[in-house]
């Protein structure tokens, strides 16, 4: 019978709130979903990475790591091994070095065991990403995925026994689940999340010119901080050239902008308050959408490109599909949704069965599970767990 840890102690490698983007704001819901399973979250910490700005959470942060400082990660690796387990949230380009190699540093230097969520698994990598997947297969004890898509490659393209591959769906927050806030009038269709290229806005967009006769018009929002790189780069330039392609088309009044980053109940009313959610990402590799399972989680109909976790969730009656930059496709998709009540209803109810299992506090009850089981494969004889269960406080 497999020896689990109860209330196993968790160190986290992930970037973390303040830092704007996905992956920080999947590991913080995931930490809450574990605190508050638990009553409290002593037990957990979260060694930041890439958050070289702004304020230290020193609830949950117990290390801020500044990338390519050897000094840095050893000591984050010292404070790592003092917990009885480590989840690694990873995403290409997180860490230092090329394609953010120096992940492979951090993870060799980890005693205790050790679980790699991979947000990312690429169909065609570069030589060096399939090196790094490769490191990390071996050296991980687990590998977590959240979708079967990517289990899938991770097998098929990259050779990984399946028995070391967990497929743990993204969470939702359960306030996605609460009765639809719909009100009548002028149907909102809804894109959110960061804004940048590649998500396919231009499409989305242009989708809208062939919308001009629906009665009552629709609205489609954009809500979205633009992302932090892309205003480094070229400051709100793109921003502002969707909304000049809006004007040029003479869609003022149908397309409108939202720029602020929204989470947590906002996001959630502002989601419930949608007829409908556009998706028309440009990637054709995407086998992990937050915004994809907070949509169905929320029963609302999705149009979408059939990026890979769409093509999974989609295809049993949740939403549609049109190819990429298929602006007719989208006009037409779109426009079916809303003009057929019986269709939204159908989609609606499909994507609130299959998002039963998928809200935080359940997601969070599996990463303890999974984290539990690690541990106890490492308890030795005298049955104490191999990080001795210590327990780092920042300071």
């Amino acid at each position: 019978m497999e020896r689990t840890v109860e209330n196993v102690s968790i160190g986290f490698v992930s970037t973390y709130p303040p830092t704007v983007c996905g992956l920080a704001t999947y590991t913080e819901s995931l930490l809450g979903a574990i605190s508050g399973d638990r009553g409290g979250g002593s037990s957990l910490g979260v060694v930041e990475v890439g958050g070289l700005h702004g304020r230290l959470d020193r609830r949950r942060v117990v290390h801020r790591h500044f990338g390519g400082d050897s000094r840095s990660l050893g000591r984050a690796a010292r404070i790592l091994n003092t917990y009885d387990t480590v989840s690694v949230q990873h995403e290409f380009g997180i860490f230092s070095g090329p394609d953010g190699v120096e992940v492979l540093d951090l993870v060799e230097a980890i005693t205790v065991p050790v679980a790699v969520t991979l947000h990312t698994v690429l169909d065609a990598p570069t030589p060096g990403q399939r090196a790094i997947m490769g490191h990390l297969a071996d050296r991980a004890d687990q590998l977590v995925v959240m979708s079967n898509t990517a289990a899938a490659r991770l097998a098929g393209r990259y050779g990984v026994d399946p028995d070391r591959i967990e497929v743990i769906p993204h969470g939702a927050n359960p306030l996605f689940a609460r009765p639809s806030l719909v009100a009548g009038g002028r149907p909102l269709v809804l894109t959110w999340g960061l804004i940048g290229p590649g998500k396919g806005l231009e499409t989305a967009i242009r989708a809208f010119a062939g919308l001009l006769d629906l009665r009552p018009a629709p609205r489609y929002l954009i809500a979205g901080a633009t992302h932090p790189n892309v205003v480094a780069a070229a400051g709100e330039t793109y921003r502002q050239s969707l909304v000049s392609l809006a004007q040029g088309l003479g869609l003022d009044h149908l397309v409108e902008f939202d720029d602020r980053y929204l989470g947590g109940p906002a996001l959630a009313r502002l989601v419930r308050r949608a007829d409908m959610v556009l998706l028309p990402y440009s990637s054709t590799e995407q086998v992990t959408s937050g915004v994809l399972a907070e949509a169905i989680a929320a029963g609302k109909p999705v149009v979408a490109t059939p990026f890979p976790h769409a093509v999974e969730l989609l295809t049993g009656g949740a939403g549609l599909m049109a190819s990429h930059g298929d602006v007719a496709g989208f006009s037409g998709a779109i426009r079916s949704v809303l003009t057929d009540q019986d269709l939204r209803s159908s989609m609606g109810r499909d994507a609130r069965r299959l998002a039963e299992s998928w809200f935080w506090p359940m997601i969070g009850r599996r990463y303890s599970n999974l984290l539990s089981r690690l541990a106890g494969r490492s308890t030795d004889a005298a049955g104490v767990p191999s990080g001795e269960g210590a327990r780092y406080v920042a300071g």
